[in-house]
């Protein structure tokens, strides 16, 4: 981009500050950022990309002497990075929100929601056609402002009407939509190599939305047109649990471990804000020793984010051939032992498959319920991300180990040891 631009001295000083401002706060950032905090970043990170792309089609636009005289292929590369950078800026800033517990997690549930979806379509699509038909300057201008401003609304609209939970699957279509902003703007400012890197960025992000959809049993379009996570399969209310959770402790828990001859640990987004993989790794390591199995087993969308928890486990050195998938380790709950859930709820939550009304039905979940005994870790007994009760907290095989998971975790591995 640089290269083709072939600006002046002075211009090119501008451009080479502004890219090492960039550069630096960039840096910072990185290194300021926990690895909890990765899917909220890459949100942020991604409605900048949004911001580029919509300032830079608008710029172009301005800059041309007689827009009456562009080609087609230039329009509609303006209007595409215009729009597509527009709803990527305002879905990544409400997928940042509600990742970072500043905005609610629950998917917002406006009546008319497909008709809205539905008019700021029409809107968007009405103002690129007038953008399409070459206009002058000024109605131009208009017609992209009034693009920018409804794709905006709808980047928003149909963000904020995913749930909670759905947000993983969010991230990799909003890095896809960033991808195609960029293939935009490559055909935009005639460059090719920024095609074709946003030809990648965008394939690549599409590809990944599809395999987490799969993962997650839901389907693409919805995903896309914002019908993902706003209601269930059913149509009545979710189902109501009465019962009450059994608790139980520290001496317990080792005590069942070590007459446990299989365990399986399914870890979750709690034991990454724990920091608590490098103790759960000493734990296993003992109980390894003294002849147990074991293994791990991830949800795909553990965590926040495709792969958080893969990376936890790696980073505090678990062996890779006792980390395997839902697919590969879901049918051997019924033969284990004890499985050990720490800070995971939506990912084991059987209301999935009980309850066609609920927020998560229809979603693959492991199915820790089935072993012979339940241990869940939790800070408390609230319910997940999803904002979904969890029934498997009161089935008469589960026992509920409340505390911090790093301190739980230390606290497991000294007594396995002892």
């Amino acid at each position: 981009t640089f290269g083709g631009l072939s600006p002046s001295m002075g211009s090119t000083m501008q451009i080479a500050g502004l890219m090492a401002a960039g550069g630096g706060l960039g840096h910072y950032i990185g290194h300021r950022v926990e690895p909890t905090s990765l899917p909220q970043t890459v949100a942020a990170f991604h409605s900048l990309v949004g911001i580029a792309a919509s300032t830079a089609a608008l710029g172009d636009f301005l800059n041309c002497a007689d827009t009456t005289k562009l080609d087609s292929i230039h329009l509609g590369s303006i209007y595409l990075a215009s729009i597509i950078g527009s709803v990527t800026t305002t879905g990544s800033l409400v997928a940042f929100a509600k990742l970072d517990g500043r905005m609610d997690s629950s998917p917002l549930k406006l009546e008319q929601r497909d008709r809205i979806n539905a008019g700021l379509g029409l809107a968007t699509l009405g103002c690129g056609a007038v953008v399409m038909g070459a206009p002058e300057m000024g109605t131009g201008v208009a017609a992209l402002g009034g693009a920018l401003t409804t794709s905006g609304i709808l980047g928003w609209h149909m963000t904020a009407s995913i749930g909670g939970a759905d947000m993983p699957v969010v991230i990799t279509v909003l890095n896809s939509y960033s991808g195609w902003a960029l293939c935009a703007e490559g055909f935009m400012l005639d460059m090719p190599v920024m095609t074709t890197v946003g030809a990648l960025i965008g394939c690549s992000g599409a590809a990944l939305t599809k395999i987490m959809c799969d993962a997650m049993n839901r389907d693409v379009v919805s995903v896309i047109l914002g019908g993902y996570g706003t209601k269930s399969g059913g149509k009545g209310e979710a189902m109501k649990f009465e019962g009450e959770a059994t608790m139980t402790n520290i001496d317990d828990t080792v005590r069942l471990l070590q007459e446990s001859e299989s365990i399986i640990i399914v870890p979750g987004y709690g034991l990454a804000v724990a920091k608590g993989q490098y103790p759960l790794k000493d734990m296993v390591d003992s109980l390894v020793k003294s002849g147990k199995k074991v293994r791990f087993g991830i949800h795909p969308v553990a965590g926040r984010m495709p792969g958080q928890l893969n990376v936890l486990l790696a980073e505090a050195g678990v062996p890779y051939d006792i980390v395997e998938e839902l697919e590969e380790i879901n049918d051997d709950f019924a033969d284990t032992d004890v499985t050990l859930v720490i800070g995971a709820n939506d990912t084991v939550n059987s209301a999935a498959e009980d309850d066609p009304n609920s927020e998560i039905a229809g979603m693959p979940v492991m199915k820790v319920w089935n072993s012979k005994q339940v241990i869940i870790m939790k800070r408390s007994l609230a319910a997940g991300y999803a904002g979904v009760d969890n029934p498997v907290f009161l089935k008469d095989n589960t026992d509920m180990l409340l505390g911090d998971a790093k301190d739980t975790c230390e606290k497991l591995a000294a007594g396995v040891k002892a």
